[in-house]
């Protein structure tokens, strides 16, 4: 009698105990597998960092915000918010996107929307290129650095941002902001064509780049 007692309560106590670990086992699941914000889009954003909205129109629609790093890279930062302030981004295309991989534009010469679109991503404004400020700052998901050719110092007014984290940039191209709103915006921007990302037909453009306090 003693004995068919204890082995039914051991019965019991495995049961619960075995139930108990399917719970855990499918409550983590379904935590891990849960959406969530990337990581990625959590910056570090120093002091009264200036952000700049970058208004987009075709495929995609909305307001990008950029919170700009000028402890990373003044000169850039500076040059940035001068082309805006003037409205020089204005009307000008995403020239070359490729995806998986990053967004450019910002070419105020060759760029503009009504403008000689073959030559997109050759120009620069008329202000002299920046010399390089390289930093240690990783390329992540929504990272905005500055375009350039093969010298270090020939960023000017192209720039781009990133879809995915991209370490082979790290420490070669200057880190100049983030993403920290309207990064939906950003995912649906046209994809452009073969390895180059050359966009064909009509690019997605920035009707208007302001610096917001």
């Amino acid at each position: 009698m003693s004995d068919g007692n204890y082995t039914s309560r051991d019965r019991r106590t495995f049961i619960v105990a075995f139930l108990a670990g399917v719970a855990l086992v499918v409550g983590y699941g379904i935590y891990t597998l849960w959406p969530s914000a990337p990581p990625e889009l959590d910056p570090v954003v120093v002091g009264d960092a200036p952000k700049v909205e970058i208004t987009v129109a075709g495929e995609a629609n909305g307001v990008i915000e950029i919170t700009l790093r000028p402890d990373l890279a003044p000169g850039h930062v500076e040059r940035i918010i001068t082309l805006a302030n003037e409205g020089t981004y204005d009307n000008v295309v995403f020239h070359r996107v490729i995806d998986g991989f990053m967004a450019q534009t910002g070419d105020v010469e060759f760029g503009k929307a009504d403008g000689n679109g073959g030559r997109a991503g050759m120009g620069g404004s008329s202000y002299p290129d920046l010399k390089a400020e390289f930093t240690d700052e990783p390329y992540l998901t929504g990272t905005v650095g500055m375009a350039r050719s093969q010298s270090p110092n020939s960023a000017n007014s192209q720039f781009f941002i990133m879809f995915a984290p991209g370490d082979f940039l790290n420490g070669k191209y200057t880190v100049v902001g983030h993403v920290t709103g309207g990064f939906d915006v950003v995912q649906a921007i046209k994809r452009g064509e073969g390895p180059n990302g050359s966009v064909l037909g009509k690019p997605d453009v920035m009707t208007s780049m302001r610096v917001v306090e």
